[in-house]
């Protein structure tokens, strides 16, 4: 990941939306993305016995499943600042190779932000 690129205003609104996502349910991530005709996704992770999978995992899915053809710009807020490689290759794989990815805290402090890449 690199230093952190200044966030647009409909960046700013994936940081909300993730925050807000990952508070309501009490979550330890939140994540949001945008596709390509500016439809927005959130979702938190889903820790269940008999299902797990990642914030950004649930967001590429509900876009894919709603007809979406691609994806401008994912946030991913959590505790830990590592983002998967499975996350990064639904990104990528879903988005294409010029898929932004900002990652902060859980308070939608972000700390990084590079283009999303396997």
């Amino acid at each position: 990941m690199s230093d952190v690129t200044p966030l647009s205003a409909e960046d700013k609104k994936l940081v909300t939306l993730a925050r807000a996502t990952r508070a309501r349910v009490g979550a330890a991530e939140g994540a949001a993305v945008r596709d390509t005709d500016g439809r927005t996704y959130a979702a938190a992770s889903v820790d269940l016995d008999s299902l797990k999978v990642s914030a950004l995992q649930v967001c590429v899915a509900m876009a894919f499943a709603s007809g979406s053809a691609g994806l401008e710009a994912a946030v991913r807020l959590s505790e830990t600042a590592e983002v998967t490689g499975a996350d990064v290759a639904a990104l990528v794989e879903f988005g294409g190779d010029s898929v932004i990815l900002h990652v902060g805290d859980p308070k939608g402090a972000v700390s990084s932000s590079s283009v999303a890449a396997v």
